[in-house]
Parts: C-alpha cells; sequence; structure tokens
C-alpha cells in the first residue's frame, strides 16, 4: 500500500495525521478514546483526531 500524507498537526509521527492511500481510502492516526460510550466490534476502532485537522486535508473539497 503506497500512503501519502494529506494533513499534520506537526513534524513527528506522534501526532494525529490523516494519509491518503493508493487504494482509495484514507489512514487517521489520532488519539484513542476510551470515554465514548459506544460500542464498537472487535474489529474496529475509533480515533479522534481535531476538526482543523479536517479542514486542513480536505478544505474546499469537503465545502468547508
Amino acid at each position: 500500500m503506497k500512503v501519502t500524507t494529506l494533513a499534520s498537526t506537526c513534524d513527528k509521527n506522534d501526532c494525529p495525521t490523516i494519509y491518503e492511500t493508493d487504494r482509495g481510502t484514507i489512514l487517521v492516526q489520532g488519539e484513542t478514546p476510551s470515554d465514548h460510550g459506544l460500542t464498537i466490534p472487535a474489529h474496529e476502532s475509533l480515533v479522534e483526531i481535531p476538526l482543523d485537522l479536517i479542514r486542513k486535508a480536505f478544505g474546499d473539497r469537503l465545502g468547508a
């Protein structure tokens, strides 16, 4: 899989980041929240990222 960084909040590898893949998908790196109160299947997870990062990554493509 080829991965390209779309947006990040810093220059390190431990910050929220949005990646685009050559599979036509998006990968999201961020904090794993534990206080969400949702039931998530074992094969899935939640990742929390700042809304500003979404805007930085997608901007006009989302009508932001």
